[in-house]
């Protein structure tokens, strides 16, 4: 089998894992607040990490350096997910994914700041197309801009912050401590939240299997989308991740009765355009 369609399946994989966390944290808010829903997964994940770790020995590569940087990207990787799940709750599944496609393009802004990386033509064109197609998307006016789109086109700026910090913590630490800091950082912030007020909910038996599709489909989408990154060009990966959208419109439109919203398509093909323009002006760069 080919590695374009090895990796082609993983990202299947990553897709469908994805969406199903998005109909699970719908199912969730019914019960659940946005902190508790968080708190939840982050146990979940937790709980995965440290089993699969034990079990392959991994745990050794658990370290305490690089804690700051631990700290600052779970922080915003915190706060986006808190913002995308409480986005799911208030606008159409596929308005919140295609503002947080623009995840990458706010990497593109940032990273000469954060990462040192320069600023070229070819990254400027592409940020322009990813913030038309915000426009598109959002459609800035007093009737159509609220407090969910407001929540989606945030947690993609605090998302990009979390791919940086990432970025600078894959140069010394293994995956297995990423996610271990990550889940576990996730848990106290959780708790802290969700709890503020004294009063933590606790799903119902009903609820219960929702829960636990949310902390297992955040780590399968992830894990497939890494996988699939090690296995094939990212030119390949991110046309297929795009797919999401479509994907996450028919689920929308099939289960919640959400109208295909053909500004919301157009935005995101500006917005993946911008991505993609990006991915293959970099990976068909000549050395210097």
């Amino acid at each position: 089998m080919s590695p374009t369609i090895r990796g082609s399946l993983w990202m299947i994989g990553s897709i469908l894992s994805f969406s199903l966390m998005a109909v699970a944290g719908r199912a969730a808010s019914a019960e659940l607040d946005t902190f508790e829903i968080m708190l939840f997964r982050s146990f979940v994940g937790f709980a995965i990490v440290v089993t699969v770790a034990l079990i392959t020995g991994a745990h050794r590569q658990i370290t305490f350096r690089s804690m700051r940087l631990q700290v600052l990207r779970n922080i915003s990787h915190f706060a986006g997910q808190n913002l995308w799940f409480f986005a799911l709750t208030i606008i159409p599944l596929a308005q919140v994914f295609a503002l947080e496609f623009t995840s990458p393009l706010w990497v593109l802004i940032l990273a000469p700041f954060l990462l040192g990386e320069r600023l070229t033509q070819t990254r400027i064109i592409a940020a322009v197309c990813g913030f038309v197609g915000i426009l598109i998307v959002a459609r800035p006016s007093p009737e159509t801009v609220n407090i969910g789109t407001l929540a989606a086109a945030s947690c993609a700026i605090a998302f990009a912050y979390s791919i940086i910090y990432t970025k600078l913590l894959t140069r010394t630490e293994s995956l297995t401590c990423i996610l271990f800091w990550m889940t576990a950082m996730q848990c106290v912030f959780g708790l802290i939240c969700a709890g503020y007020d004294g009063d933590i909910a606790l799903p119902s038996t009903q609820l219960l299997p929702w829960v636990i599709v949310i902390g297992l489909g955040g780590l399968v989408a992830h894990f497939c989308l890494t996988t699939a990154l090690s296995i094939a060009p990212a030119t390949v990966v991110i046309p297929v991740d795009f797919v999401r959208l479509p994907v996450i419109a028919i689920v929308g439109l099939l289960f919640y009765s959400e109208p295909l919203d053909v500004f919301v398509i157009i935005g995101a093909l500006l917005i993946f355009g911008g991505n993609y323009l990006n991915i293959w002006s970099e990976t068909h760069r000549k050395p210097s």
